[in-house]
Parts: C-alpha cells; sequence; structure tokens
C-alpha cells in the first residue's frame, strides 16, 4: 500500500518560475477577449498554503507564513501586472477553527489568524486595493458545518485585509442569516460586499427573485453601491454538476438585473 505524500519544508523558500501561471493568464485573457467582462484571477492565500506543507526549517510559525507570503507576493504582481482582478482565496481564516484539537479559545485563535492576515497584506504591499479582493468561506466539504465558526468573531479581520471587495458565503443554509451582522458592522469607505447569492452546497438552482432578494438585503444594510452578487465558492471542482453551475451563473445574473431594477428603479 502506498504510503500519502506530503509537502515538507526543509530549507529556504523561494519562488523559482512564473512561466506556468503566465501560460494561465494568457489562456484566461483569451477567453475573455471581445467581451466588456473585467476578469479576477484567483490565487491561494499565504495562510491557507501553509495547511499543505509541513514546516521543518523555519524557527516559528510566524517566520513560516511571512516566507510563503514572500513566495506568494511574484505570482499576485503578475496577475496584477496582467491587468486583472487579483482574488485571494482564503478558507483558512473559518475554516481552520475545526482543525484544532482541542479547540482553541477564541482569543488565541484570533493570535493565529491576524498573523496570516498581516502576512498577506505584507504578500500585497504596493498593490492597489481596487484590483484585489478576498474570498473567505467554511470549507467546500460537505457536510453538517455545525462546529463553524461565526462570521462575527473574524469579519473584523477579513475587513483588514488590504482589498476593496470582501467575497463570502452568505446562500448556504448554515451562514445564510448572517446577513444580520452588517447590522452592527460597518463597511469602510471605498469597499465593496460580495456576499454569495447562489450556492455551490445544493444542486437545487436559486430562483432568480431569491438572488434579488439577497443583493437587496445586504445593500439595505450597507448601500446600494456597495454590493456585488456572488457565489458562496467555485462551481467547479466535482463540487456540482458543470450544467447545475452554469444554470447557478445565469440566475445570478438574471437576480442581479432584478436587484438593479428594485434599488436604481
Amino acid at each position: 500500500m502506498a504510503r500519502p505524500r506530503r509537502i515538507v519544508c526543509a530549507g529556504p523558500l523561494k519562488h523559482l518560475d512564473l512561466s506556468v501561471l503566465e501560460g494561465e493568464i494568457a489562456r484566461f485573457k483569451g477567453a475573455l477577449a471581445g467581451t466588456a467582462a473585467q476578469g479576477f484571477f484567483p490565487l491561494i492565500a499565504p495562510g491557507w498554503l501553509d495547511h499543505f506543507i509541513f514546516n521543518e526549517y523555519y524557527k516559528s510559525d510566524e517566520e513560516f507564513v511571512y516566507a510563503l507570503a514572500e513566495v506568494m507576493r511574484p505570482e499576485y504582481q503578475a496577475v496584477v501586472g496582467a491587468g486583472l482582478i487579483l482574488q485571494v482565496d482564503d478558507p483558512g481564516l473559518p475554516e481552520a477553527w475545526t482543525t484544532f484539537f482541542p479547540e482553541p479559545s477564541l482569543e488565541t485563535y484570533r493570535r493565529y489568524s491576524r498573523v496570516r492576515i498581516e502576512a498577506l497584506n505584507h504578500a500585497l504591499r504596493g498593490i492597489p486595493e481596487e484590483q484585489v479582493r478576498y474570498h473567505l468561506c467554511w470549507g467546500s466539504w460537505n457536510g453538517p458545518h455545525t462546529e463553524d465558526i461565526a462570521f462575527r468573531h473574524i469579519v473584523d479581520l477579513m475587513l483588514e485585509v488590504k482589498a476593496q471587495g470582501y467575497s463570502f458565503e452568505a446562500g448556504n443554509v448554515r451562514h445564510e442569516h448572517e446577513w444580520k451582522i452588517w447590522r452592527d458592522v460597518k463597511l469602510p469607505r471605498g469597499k465593496i460586499l460580495i456576499p454569495g447569492v447562489v450556492s455551490h452546497r445544493t444542486e437545487t438552482v436559486e430562483h432568480p427573485e431569491v438572488v434579488a432578494d439577497r443583493i437587496c438585503q445586504f445593500a439595505g444594510l450597507v448601500g446600494r453601491e456597495n454590493v456585488m452578487g456572488g457565489t458562496d465558492c467555485g462551481m467547479g471542482l466535482g463540487r456540482i454538476h458543470h450544467e447545475v453551475g452554469w444554470a447557478k451563473l445565469v440566475a445570478l445574473r438574471q437576480g442581479a438585473d432584478l436587484a438593479t431594477r428594485e434599488l436604481w428603479n
């Protein structure tokens, strides 16, 4: 029986080559050619990358995460330099909560998370915030999610990320109610919320009116100019059938049109 492989950091990390990424960016821009769309390109956050690499070289967790941030920085710059919006995917901010045993105190977990937020900002230094959006979720695995950390415990950390847009799950039944936190949390000027208004957690395609209602709910709290409808997470990777995924994106477009008419007459 083959042993599972593990990636282990046994020496100083360094970035070797951008050619694969540059090829992906070129293909993506080719797919966008002839459209008016401004594409966004996702890359992983340092604080999520560390979940997949065992550190046996750096003296501390913080030192290791900052080294990962330096490794990711050239990739972030390449996306922005190509004229695309950089989306930093960071499921780790909320999801790491369920990976600790025993369960840490909230104070301990927030210290752990802040190191990762600060490392990400270190990697983003000099990149204009309007060219960055930040995505978090509670993990794509299919399960009850009854032990997920509440959004209210980490929303302030999310808002510390030097990005203009913040994408998060708001369409699945475990976190849909958390739109209410924006009654008390003030969205900084110039920032945009990108709540998920269609979800990858069910094969049922949301009705456009449900999509519109969800968008309007957020708009009523943070302002209509500060909300953009999004997805809970990616629709690929075998999460749902690809035809269902496309149907959900159509519903997102139709629901956004309905919300626009309602909010902007």
